[in-house]
């Protein structure tokens, strides 16, 4: 006991003048120097902050709620109000686009600046899981940032397709082309298939097996140019893709091709105007339009 008596004894540092802990380790002495006067008014200050700011703000948490502060601020409210402003600030920006057909707001330099704007951000929300965030696609996701549209690159016609989504059976008005599964139904033996396939290769300006491709011709022209055209250009009034570019949705390999042809795949995409309603479905359409596919004011002007 004597000796633990005397490890803990206070005593004062020969070369600090400090008062020790009274604590020793191995010879060594801990010196019991009090923390800067400046160090603990900020820590003090601290504290009173906290005791002030959980009586302010909303702070303790509660079984189902939160305490609410006597100022009753909370980031929620604040947000909606900040909202509620700005669209008050953009009212007639926003009434504009509701009331404008599309292709109005496409030609309003003003509107198609807020209309792009707003559609981007709508975009981020709804349409990056499929698109992409740079709405170039993937296999089965359609580049929205290339020329080569299955339902027409207007304005309109992206609204439309907005509108009423893909092959969506919830909506009377959906977009709806099938093609038929030319092995699976037994329409085109597996041969005839494989000659196609490689025709169409051919269009597209791939390599091709020669004869191969000249015995397909003919199978195209029966089976597949009512629909894609006699050049591969597709049809636009059917959703059928052209054929004759190097842009495919599944693939243009010819095994991917000859997949397609004989069980072809279709895709679905929601209608959004229920979900989102008129207006930001016209500002998605006009943002779609604006990322460098589309068919530009001018072009759209000289059509009507």
């Amino acid at each position: 006991m004597a000796d633990n008596d005397k490890a803990h004894d206070k005593q004062v540092d020969e070369v600090t003048g400090t008062e020790t802990t009274g604590h020793s380790w191995d010879g060594i002495k801990e010196l019991d120097t009090p923390l800067p006067r400046w160090w603990l008014t900020i820590f003090y200050g601290t504290i009173v902050f906290a005791i002030v700011y959980t009586i302010l703000y909303p702070a303790w948490p509660l079984v189902n709620s939160a305490t609410g502060g006597v100022l009753g601020w909370n980031s929620r409210t604040a947000i909606q109000e900040a909202m509620a402003e700005r669209e008050a600030q953009n009212a007639d920006l926003i009434e504009g686009i509701k009331t404008s057909s599309v292709s109005k707001v496409v030609a309003d330099d003003s509107l198609r600046q807020y209309a792009i704007a707003a559609g981007r951000a709508a975009f981020k929300v709804n349409c990056v899981q499929c698109h992409g965030s740079g709405a170039e696609g993937g296999p089965g996701y359609p580049n929205l940032n290339d020329d080569d549209w299955l339902w027409g690159g207007t304005p309109e016609a992206i609204e439309t397709t907005l509108m009423h989504g893909i092959r969506y059976v919830q909506d009377d008005e959906t977009r709806i082309s099938e093609m038929p599964a030319f092995g699976r139904d037994g329409i085109l033996e597996r041969d005839q298939i494989q000659d196609v396939a490689w025709y169409v290769r051919k269009l597209s300006g791939q390599s091709a097996e020669a004869d191969a491709a000249a015995r397909g011709e003919a199978i195209y022209a029966d089976n597949c140019a009512a629909c894609h055209g006699e050049n591969g250009e597709g049809l636009q009034d059917l959703g059928a893709p052209a054929l004759n570019d190097a842009i495919w949705l599944y693939g243009g390999t010819h095994a991917d091709i000859v997949a397609q042809v004989t069980a072809p795949r279709h895709g679905v995409m929601p209608a959004w105007g229920d979900r989102l309603g008129e207006t930001t479905v016209k500002e998605l359409a006009v943002y779609v339009h604006s990322l460098g596919g589309g068919v530009s004011p001018d072009e759209m002007a000289a059509v009507q």
